[in-house]
């Protein structure tokens, strides 16, 4: 038999990619080794963005002799319809599946679906090696088989993967993922039981040998990747092994490549503080999942969390000023009314995170919280995402708000464009929650959310909204904003809400001539102009000292230099410099 075998990811953005079923190409590369000449392995990925006929077309030209896809919430759409068409086109091809969104239910999806032939349910790497010797060698009974899920029953539950015998899945292919997000794990497991999280599932966490993680993090860093991201449900749960991995990239760092780890903060210790304390800007990136603040919300999703030493966690890191912070909310908890996840919101909020997600709860299939879904009251939607659409404590009305305060929290928050701005607006306002509300309002009344305004001109829409909040501070809002908005962007033409320019421009060449002689902030410019050093940068006249979070007004103008070819590496502004002219 000389046919191939196609491994089929479908994911939601180009950036991202499949690890799953690089793993499995990877595992059945290194342990069949008796493997016929005929049983060839290729992998093919899209975008849920890609038209269903292309899609469709590019599998038709493959012919593959199986066809596995690993399904996903953000793709499961796409694949059912290409369920639906590949039988007319390929009547031969045997059609597989793997993945969280069909390990669960298997049994009902293959009367829903006759024509697939299988479903492989939980951890797929020996499952997919036992269906390639069955297969090809004829080994075995195909409903005998552990992990297999078909018309004549199921092969029962396979034990768990020895994680150390995965192989690692980028060494000699990484220009594949030129421009992607590429994905590692040092761990399987979670040792917590969420209920709206499937990693509550598999309970025992498996740690990769630190020898192996040494070499495959040491290629990375060889390799000069801009990002990995750790996949790692609680990265920090065992001490030890994030210490050491932690220490390993501190020790190690190339000064480019950015790891990005989910962690629970409340389990930080002083040795892992000490570690993150005095890493490089920019190394690490941190998610923490709070989800609320709500004890008797958490205790009804068995999520154990020490709110204050998390809080206090979060602090300490924040004051490092080097590592970002992404901590998530979820809406449609049990317990957990509008004015609760206002208070929960407002309390995270109050924490500074660099990024605040707003989700909302997602009733996964094969979760806990699919069988506490009646119990709570909660309804939510049919097809993927599992969408949280009313409960016992928040209406559908409610649901809908927060999904445009989602919004406003995206676009001036996470957005990092209004730093300066944001914190002096919503003293205006009763708490930060109620400034969003405000301000979904603002864009509701307005008509914004059906025709949004371009990203130059949400700071235009912020000044009128914050002058409606407070009129009698509109000189001081107009130079909040063209402080964030000039830390962000070398404008090539004014904004029409910025003041008129002050500065004198003779004084203002007299600066740039001497700082091509001497130079005292623009040190990293040699070679350039007076003429190029001005285009280059940028010099803003100030009457409050913005820059300093005082809202006092000075007497005469303060002057500060924004230089462009220096930025944070964690916000990614411009440095600045209060000048003299």
């Amino acid at each position: 038999m000389n046919q191939k075998v196609l491994l089929i990811g479908i994911n939601a953005k180009y950036i991202h990619s499949n690890p799953a079923i690089y793993s499995l190409k990877a595992y059945a590369d290194k342990y069949y080794q008796n493997r016929p000449a005929g049983c060839e392995l290729e992998l093919a990925e899209y975008t849920i963005n890609q038209s269903l006929s292309d899609i469709l077309a590019n599998i038709y030209q493959r012919k593959p002799y199986i066809a596995a896809f690993s399904c996903y919430i953000w793709n499961w759409n796409i694949v059912q319809d290409l369920l639906s068409e590949l039988p007319k086109i390929l009547p031969d091809t045997k059609l597989w599946l793997g993945g969280p969104e069909v390990s669960f239910h298997a049994d009902k999806l293959l009367q829903k679906l006759p024509q697939l032939t299988g479903i492989m349910v939980g951890e797929g790497e020996e499952t997919f090696l036992a269906l390639l010797e069955y297969y090809w060698e004829h080994q075995g009974i195909l409903q005998n088989i552990k992990g297999i899920v078909c018309k004549e029953g199921f092969g029962g539950a396979r034990a768990l993967a020895d994680i150390n015998k995965i192989p690692f899945i980028y060494e000699q292919k990484l220009a594949v993922f030129d421009n992607r997000i590429l994905y590692y794990e040092s761990q399987r497991g979670c040792p917590f039981q969420c209920a709206y999280c499937l990693s509550s599932i598999d309970k025992k966490v498996r740690l990769r040998d630190i020898s192996l993680v040494k070499s495959e993090l040491d290629y990375f860093l060889a390799h000069k990747v801009s990002q990995v991201k750790f996949i790692d449900r609680t990265f920090n749960c065992h001490e030890n092994h994030a210490l050491f991995i932690w220490n390993y990239l501190n020790e190690h760092d190339n000064g480019i490549t950015n790891f990005h780890f989910e962690i629970a903060a409340d389990l930080l210790t002083d040795r892992q503080l000490a570690v993150l304390k005095n890493m490089r800007p920019g190394l690490i990136q941190l998610e923490i999942g709070v989800q609320s603040t709500n004890e008797t919300a958490l205790k009804a999703i068995n999520r154990r969390m020490d709110i204050r030493k998390l809080q206090k966690m979060v602090a300490a890191i924040r004051s490092f000023n080097n590592i970002h912070q992404h901590l998530d909310l979820i809406a449609g908890l049990p317990y957990e009314d509008y004015r609760s996840f206002g208070k929960s919101f407002d309390d995270v909020y109050e924490m500074a995170p660099n990024e605040l997600q707003l989700g909302f709860l997602k009733v996964l299939k094969g979760s806990p919280m699919e069988q506490y879904a009646e119990k709570y009251g909660i309804v939510y939607g049919t097809n993927p995402p599992y969408e949280v659409l009313y409960t016992n404590w928040l209406c559908y009305d409610d649901v809908l708000k927060l999904k445009k305060i989602e919004e406003m929290v995206e676009l001036y928050y996470n957005s990092n464009q209004f730093v300066h701005t944001l914190p002096v607006l919503v003293q205006e306002f009763a708490s930060p929650f109620q400034m969003y509300e405000a301000l979904a309002a603002y864009y509701d009344a307005n008509g914004y959310f059906v025709n949004a305004p371009a990203r130059s001109y949400r700071y235009q829409v912020l000044l009128d909204f914050a002058c409606s909040a407070a009129a009698d501070k509109k000189a001081l809002f107009i130079e909040l904003l063209t402080f964030d908005l000039y830390l962000r962007e070398n404008l090539k033409s004014r904004p029409e809400f910025c003041m008129e320019e002050i500065a004198d421009k003779k004084k203002l060449r007299c600066f740039y001539e001497k700082e091509v002689e001497t130079p005292h902030y623009l040190k990293d410019y040699h070679g350039c102009t007076s003429v190029q050093l001005s285009r280059m940068t940028h010099i803003e006249a100030f009457f409050y000292p913005v820059w300093k979070d005082c809202t006092q007004k000075l007497e005469t103008p303060a002057y500060i230099l924004f230089d462009y070819k220096n930025r944070s590496a964690l916000t990614h502004d411009a440095a600045f410099y209060e000048i003299l002219l």
